[in-house]
């Protein structure tokens, strides 16, 4: 069975002796090893105000954190996600507020974020759902506008670009995942990049009980609540060496995605996605609309061939029942949604055979 999702591990002989190196060093918790991790994704992406964490989740609860959204306020989301996106909203104590998709992408529609701020909106939550780009043209227009921040869920969207730049690289707010699954992963681990360093030192003492990990303990002085959530020597090696081949493995998730884009062009039952404009998609997850799913799904399994939505429409939780609204843009989309294998996994010969397989009809 081709799966839509699979870890992307260096080569054996690259990666084991780091991890061997770091494991019997001496010294295993957040250290150099994680700064210089640091250092090469800003170098990646053109931004050197950049957080590493333990998780991607974290990163989300920092950033709504220094945002200012504290207990009651209101924070416009998208249910077309994974549930980390909406539960961290909860964590600190905020009110989801949903605002409806594009039916065409699934991806948050400004029209609908506008429509729904109030005085109560401290923030808006966007995701980059499966690597393609909101539009950020509109978005910034809105967030200029209202004075509302935005932070932008680029978990699926790692090499994704707007205006021509990687998403995270000129954003007030970007998260990104490294958990097991995504384009590039250290077993688990986040990171949130800033669009100034203004709030870098804050962010830092956040993710270490709020110490300054600059300072003796004797020094310090915690004059704000922080967590546990930086990330180690051991998981930042394992980054170290990913970022060796993320190139690499992104033009083969890019490859594999423009190569459906053509493929499977004008076919009967099949709905494209439409990218917006000044965007250039990663490509997570192939992701398209198509009639009678469970009949596509059907035949593609019969084939070895893995399609699924993957994500539950986080509106559904009971976690969720007090912002429960209309939302018929994530009806539609919701209902034909699938996605198909696309990732570094995919050679040339089985995109052939999936496009050729769809191509039979259902």
């Amino acid at each position: 069975m081709i799966p839509i999702v699979k870890p992307y591990l260096p080569p054996r002989e690259d990666l084991i002796p780091e991890v061997e190196k770091i494991l019997y060093s001496g010294y295993i918790a957040e250290g150099e090893p994680v700064y210089e991790f640091e250092r090469k994704f800003a170098d990646f992406l053109d931004n050197k105000n950049v957080l590493a964490l333990h998780s991607g989740t974290d990163a989300l609860h920092i950033a709504l954190l220094l945002a200012g959204v504290g207990f009651g306020d209101e924070v416009i989301s998208t249910p077309m996600t994974a549930e980390p996106t909406n539960v961290a909203i909860t964590m600190v104590g905020g009110k989801v507020v949903w605002g409806d998709v594009d039916p065409n992408s699934g991806l948050l529609s400004p029209e609908s974020v506008r429509s729904l701020i109030t005085e109560k909106t401290k923030a808006i939550l966007l995701v980059h759902y499966a690597g393609m780009v909101c539009d950020m043209d509109e978005f910034n227009k809105i967030s200029q506008e209202f004075n509302i921040p935005i932070i932008e869920d680029a978990a699926h969207a790692l090499g994704s670009k707007y205006n021509g730049q990687y998403v995270g690289s000129n954003s007030p707010y970007t998260i990104f995942s490294l958990q097991a699954i995504k384009h590039m992963t250290t077993v688990d681990g986040g990171f949130l990049t800033f669009k100034g360093s203004d709030q870098l030192p804050r962010a830092k003492k956040m993710r270490w009980f709020g110490l300054d990990k600059g300072k003796s303990r004797l020094e310090n002085d915690i004059t704000e609540t922080g967590y546990k959530y930086a990330m180690n020597n051991v998981n930042a090696t394992i980054g170290l060496v990913q970022m060796k081949y993320l190139e690499e493995v992104l033009g083969k998730y890019i490859g594999n995605g423009k190569f459906y884009d053509e493929a499977l062009k004008g076919i009967e039952g099949i709905e494209l996605v439409n990218y917006n404009k000044n965007t250039e998609p990663s490509y997570w997850l192939y992701t398209m609309k198509v009639d009678r799913r469970d009949d596509f799904i059907a035949l593609m399994t019969e084939n070895d061939i893995s399609a699924s939505p993957l994500h539950h429409r986080n509106d559904l939780h009971s976690i969720f029942a007090e912002s429960k609204r209309e939302l018929p843009g994530m009806d539609h989309f919701y209902e034909k949604l699938v996605h198909i294998p696309c990732g570094w996994w995919v050679s040339d010969e089985d995109r052939e055979r999936i496009a050729d397989t769809i191509k039979k009809g259902w």
